[in-house]
């Protein structure tokens, strides 16, 4: 082979290697040769790190625009109307509670208008005087009926009646055993199984007819006061042959006047007194039962023969003007009858 042939070969095979050249000459773009380096950064990297991201069409890629467009439209849409809604129910929540507040202040108001008007359109009732009167302070408006009758019309009332004194003298011993509203309530009781305290009928009572009586009257009294209401009776009729009459006797002990006491509170009450004490004595000195101190008081005051209402009380003061058209209807001649039985009754025996 020849050399020209040689260099031929050689200049045909430069001309295949050799890359073809721009306008600019030799010189290469400078886009081409960024791709390359990229395309061989690509190739460095870890097959595992690559990422084949694929490339979605134009047309998928608008949609997807769209779509998103049209959810934060949507969600903007849907935020505003819960903004509204809320603030609806919170309107709705002040005009509920603006109509609570009228409900509960409304009818109150109308409510006391319209009884203001009832109530100066009718006539104002007078107060009764019952609600008025002020007793003592043992009667409440708890009290029984009975009681609070019995306070206003016999508790304190002077009785002179020798069988009235003969009953209250046996409820005064009863008090032992009973408090005076169940007295009250057995009244009848009472005064069916004493012959309604005939003294003389009393007694003439039988052992016999004493042990009936533990049977028809154990919730009246029991077996000794029983007794003791008997033995009573007996000794009051020795008292009638001596003294003229029991009542002449009980009310000898405070010359036949009232005992007029002024206590304003239930505390100052005794349940004693000296007084009581000399009456009990001598009736005991006669051969009456169950008659002590206490008892005898208590007497005294259901009696009449001391004023124990208080003060505040209205039986107070009528009680005391009761005692003094009774001391200016007595008549000289019995104030002299009456000084010689105390003489009689009170001298030693």
């Amino acid at each position: 082979m020849s050399v020209a042939g040689e260099f031929k070969s050689l200049a045909e095979d430069d001309s295949e290697t050799r890359p073809v050249l721009g306008p600019a000459g030799n010189r290469v773009r400078v886009s081409e040769i960024l791709e390359i380096k990229r395309k061989n950064e690509i190739l460095k990297k870890p097959l595992q790190t690559r990422r084949l991201v694929p490339k979605l069409p134009e047309s998928v890629v608008r949609a997807n625009a769209s779509v998103d467009s049209s959810c934060s439209s949507d969600s903007s849409s849907s935020i505003s109307s819960m903004k509204k809604t809320l603030r609806k129910t919170r309107t709705m929540d002040q005009q509920h509670k603006v109509m609570l507040k009228a409900v509960k202040i409304v009818p109150d108001k109308v409510e006391v208008i319209r009884r203001s008007r009832s109530v100066s359109r009718s006539p104002s009732p007078s107060p009764s005087p019952v609600n008025l009167t002020k007793r003592c302070d043992w009667i409440t408006a708890n009290s029984d009926p009975l009681y609070a009758s019995f306070h206003d019309e016999e508790w304190g009332v002077p009785a002179h009646d020798d069988r009235r004194l003969f009953e209250l003298l046996v409820f005064a011993i009863a008090l032992a055993e009973h408090n005076w509203p169940t007295i009250l309530s057995k009244r009848e009781a009472f005064r069916k199984l004493f012959d309604n305290f005939d003294i003389a009928s009393v007694a003439k009572f039988s052992e016999k007819k004493i042990l009936a009586m533990k049977t028809t009257g154990k919730n009246v009294l029991s077996e000794p006061k029983l007794r003791a209401v008997v033995d009573n009776a007996k000794q009051i009729l020795k008292v009638q042959e001596e003294c003229g009459s029991f009542d002449n006797y009980c009310w000898s002990f405070v010359n036949h006047q009232t005992l007029k006491n002024g206590f304003r509170y239930v505390r100052q009450v005794p349940v004693k007194t000296p007084k009581a004490d000399v009456i009990s004595k001598d009736l005991m000195r006669r051969g009456f039962r169950c008659v002590g101190p206490t008892v005898v008081y208590s007497f005294m005051q259901v009696a009449g023969i001391v004023n124990d209402h208080l003060i505040s009380c209205f039986r107070y003061q009528e009680c005391n003007s009761n005692i003094q058209k009774a001391s200016e209807d007595e008549v000289e001649e019995t104030e002299v009858l009456a000084k010689t039985l105390d003489k009689m009754c009170l001298s030693p025996v």
